[in-house]
């Protein structure tokens, strides 16, 4: 199955479904005899792992790493690291009921149209699951940027349509929103947890904001930095929509409100997120993601059977009400997977 791969000078690949034995990612390309530990990969698992609060799936999984090569004596030694997550609480017997048949919002009908087979326990490759292996790669990715001086946060700006008034970092892991406004967020959560109560669910905006990226790191023509983390944002499932800087709201804007103009002092504005003929310009480079109402609803929904027969279905089980809290570090993951790789290419022009 193609397509498990990403990166180019720092590359990594995921593996394993959501409720096989376990999930995980191979990264090979990391920088030689940067101290990495499992506790440092952990903590990034931790802010994505299931059973957080009200808002997310009640699933009980640890997500506990495993560091299994690539790693001696606490650094890495430059050959391809190998990070494992055994699944714990897996309930596959949950979709027997529903195997037959495709659940709206869900990759069931594509998967099969595509490959003739899928694997109906909790959408298989096409779980959330799959998320906690590009967390674990982004830990690593992160603590090679870190010593670069990049720092990336990402936050939900909007959930249930509640959108946040304000910006204070310092809030984002003191609420189960990640949101940097804690008004806003018990809102969220009193939204959310009504429609949860109802079978239904939420989506909303995740926003995330990348400081310390030095100017000229991207390309101009095809591998644009901004094409770049679109195309890694846009992979994550439940991802609809990006938006860089000014975004759509560029559109209504005229040329000489939306140019970034610069000044002996630097840029006066910052309308371009950050990038600039797919090149980053020094400045914050700042994206939106828009993210669907969770497809896992238990309110009854009309669908057809493998054998094209109309029927109903109503999901059971494990579901988060709203994705965007458990997003924003899957999120955070795919900026850091993109800028180091960005980082290794640039340093390779360079000699």
């Amino acid at each position: 199955m193609p397509g498990n791969t990403f990166g180019t000078a720092f590359r990594v690949t995921t593996f394993g479904e959501s409720h096989g034995k376990a999930v995980g990612v191979i990264i090979d390309g990391a920088t030689p005899k940067v101290e990495l530990r499992e506790k440092d990969i952990q903590h990034e698992l931790d802010r994505r792992k299931p059973g957080q609060s009200s808002v997310t799936t009640p699933r009980k999984e640890t997500d506990t790493v495993h560091i299994m090569s690539g790693v001696f004596e606490g650094r890495t030694t430059g050959t391809p690291i190998l990070l494992i997550l055994y699944n714990e609480d897996m309930r596959p017997e949950a979709y027997d009921d529903i195997k037959k048949l495709f659940r709206p919002g869900h990759a069931d009908f594509t998967y099969l149209a595509k490959y003739g087979i899928r694997d109906h326990r909790g959408s298989g490759r096409a779980s959330g699951r799959e998320t906690a292996a590009r967390v674990a790669a982004g830990a690593v990715a992160r603590k090679m940027l870190a010593a670069r001086g990049v720092k990336i946060t990402a936050y939900t700006l909007r959930a249930a349509g509640v959108g946040c008034n304000s910006i204070d970092f310092k809030e984002i892991e003191k609420n189960p929103m990640r949101a940097p406004d804690a008004v806003a967020a018990a809102e969220m959560v009193k939204r959310i947890i009504a429609l949860a109560e109802t079978g239904n669910s939420a989506g909303g905006i995740v926003e995330c904001v990348i400081e310390g990226v030095k100017p000229g790191i991207g390309d101009p023509v095809f591998e644009k930095l901004d094409a770049e983390i679109a195309r890694a944002v846009m992979s994550i499932g439940a991802v609809k929509g990006i938006e860089i800087g000014s975004g759509f709201a560029a559109a209504d804007m005229h040329g000489d409100e939306h140019n970034d103009w610069r000044d002996g002092s630097g840029f006066l504005s910052n309308n371009a997120g950050g990038i600039i003929g797919g090149i980053s310009t020094g400045q914050k480079i700042v994206f939106r993601a828009a993210v669907k109402p969770t497809s896992s609803i238990s309110l009854p929904q009309k669908t057809t059977d493998t054998d094209g027969n109309e029927a109903e279905i109503v999901t059971e089980g494990r579901h988060d009400p709203c994705i965007c809290p458990r997003i924003v570090p899957v999120v955070e993951a795919m900026a850091a997977i993109v800028l180091e790789d960005q980082y290794k290419r640039q340093s390779a022009l360079h000699g």
